[in-house]
């Protein structure tokens, strides 16, 4: 029997429409991989040693163990199918680790670690973030595998993290020290969700995050507000002034040095058609928050949003009649592509001193990059192709994610083309009780990661090729490339 494309996609339906999925699903939330809880260290180890593991080996695959260098306890997995080294290879990428389970949290009959199923709704810890998403990829890649006889016809990597939750510390020491062994002509992986549940969706890196603390500490000890109230300095009224200097009442940036360049004629182009927030169980947008002049999607997804995310004086839960100290707030610029993210510090310090905040002391504690490739880029229509054919839609394109994922990793540190291919849903409620994947979205995605796997053994050599030949040319005529 001679497999086509249409039959590989069919193995891998029937992959969920046997039970198969669900039962290799439910299997791997039952490991209670906690990563912000350091009691479940050994869980994490035993996820790569007795679940992906054998998982990969059973496909062909050469793994090994690779401990963290950052010292935390969450390790990492190597693992290559090497058909032929002169093959084009693409590199792949999961997370075994999850968010705590608050296993009180979830609605009565539900439980972290075992997966439920009400109606489309699988419930479980990891189902949407990421055990149901590498579950996906490597369930349609052993589809495409037994399709085409054993070989694919290009090499495959993994670089699989159990420490994503906790911001993947060592990941690119890993990846840095392992250059070599990781080298690819292309990155392909999931994580995050689709813009809608029922719309295949491509992005192609993601914003990056600073985080950053503000500090107005005036004295030692709180003072009766009766006594003292209107001869002292309340730090919280100090530090509310400061923080709404950094935004409108709108939500919109006033620091120059936190604003984006303008958004692009290709990401307004890819966004056009793309509508937040249509999900069942989505928050109602605010339609006149944020940036002026551009629509709710380009403010999550092309723009810089400031956030606020914790603030704190004297004892919220327990307020006595007392000016406090101090105050703090914990802040977070979610931002993208061009903008000045290392001299977040700096520019947050200018703009107190020349406003006359002289006791705001400002913090970084945190920082990631913003990715993005070019929307025109080969890969990305080849993939938006393969994604069309598989489903019959017109796949959404999210120049980047709103969120974060460690794309600086693979599009700077090995210097990847990279393609997210997410599985989830904006309403999955990721992280929070609950947590949920979709079965419908599960079965679609096992049909469109099947016809990726597939249409890279036809088109790989080719676009990695041309990609390679597109970027000679580009460093003979001219000293670097301005797009990042």
């Amino acid at each position: 029997m001679n497999e086509t494309r249409e039959t590989a996609i069919d193995r891998a339906v029937r992959v969920y429409d046997s039970g198969a999925f669900f039962a290799d699903l439910q299997r791997r939330v039952g490991f209670r991989t906690e990563s912000q809880n350091p009691e479940q260290a050994r869980a994490l180890v035993a996820y790569l040693a007795d679940e992906v593991m054998p998982s990969l080996s059973s496909l062909g695959f050469t793994c090994r163990v690779v401990e963290n260098p950052a010292g935390a306890r969450a390790p990492f997995l190597i693992a290559e199918r090497i058909e032929d080294p002169a093959l084009p290879s693409v590199l792949t990428y999961g997370h075994g680790d999850v968010v705590r389970g608050y296993d009180e949290q979830w609605r009565e009959g539900l439980t972290p670690w075992t997966v439920t199923v009400e109606g489309d709704r699988w419930y479980g810890r990891g189902t949407a973030d990421n055990k149901g998403q590498h579950s996906v990829n490597f369930a349609a890649l052993a589809a495409v595998l037994d399709a085409r006889g054993g070989k694919l016809g290009y090499n495959v990597k993994v670089i699989f993290e159990t420490g994503e939750e906790i911001g993947s510390p060592g990941l690119d020491a890993v990846c840095a020290a392992h250059r070599d062994k990781l080298a690819a002509d292309v990155f392909i992986a999931s994580d995050g969700p689709r813009v809608l549940a029922e719309r295949p969706t491509l992005f192609l890196g993601s914003r990056g995050g600073v985080t950053f603390e503000l500090l107005v500490d005036l004295r030692r000890g709180a003072h009766h507000s009766g006594n003292w109230g209107g001869a002292l300095r309340n730090p919280a009224i100090v530090l509310s002034h400061a923080i709404a200097s950094l935004a409108d009442r709108r939500g919109a940036i006033a620091v120059d040095g936190l604003r984006p360049p303008p958004v692009s004629a290709s990401v307004r182009e890819a966004l056009a058609d793309i509508v937040l927030g249509g999900d069942d169980d989505a928050p109602a947008i605010d339609p006149d928050w944020g940036e002026p002049g551009l629509t709710p999607t380009e403010r999550v997804i092309a723009w810089n949003t400031l956030e606020v995310l914790a603030f704190k004086t004297g004892n919220p839960d327990a307020p006595v009649n007392a000016i406090p100290p101090t105050a703090k707030a914990t802040c977070q610029l979610r931002f993208v592509v061009g903008t000045d993210a290392a001299r977040v510090g700096e520019h947050l310090e200018a703009h107190f001193a020349r406003l006359g905040f002289d006791d705001v002391q400002v913090r970084v504690t945190q920082t990631s990059a913003a990715t993005r490739l070019d929307p025109d880029d080969a890969w990305v229509h080849w993939a938006l192709d393969s994604l069309r054919a598989s489903t019959g839609k017109k796949p959404a394109l999210l120049p980047n994610l709103g969120g974060t994922v460690p794309n600086d990793v693979f599009a700077y540190t090995l210097g990847l083309p990279t393609l997210w291919v997410p599985h989830s849903y904006p309403a999955c409620a990721q992280h929070a009780p609950n947590e949920h994947l979709l079965g419908s979205v599960a079965r679609e995605a096992l049909a469109v990661m099947a016809g990726l796997w597939w249409d890279l053994g036809d088109d790989a050599a080719r676009l990695a090729a041309s990609r390679a030949s597109a970027q000679a040319q580009a460093r003979a005529t001219q000293p670097a490339d301005a797009f990042a």
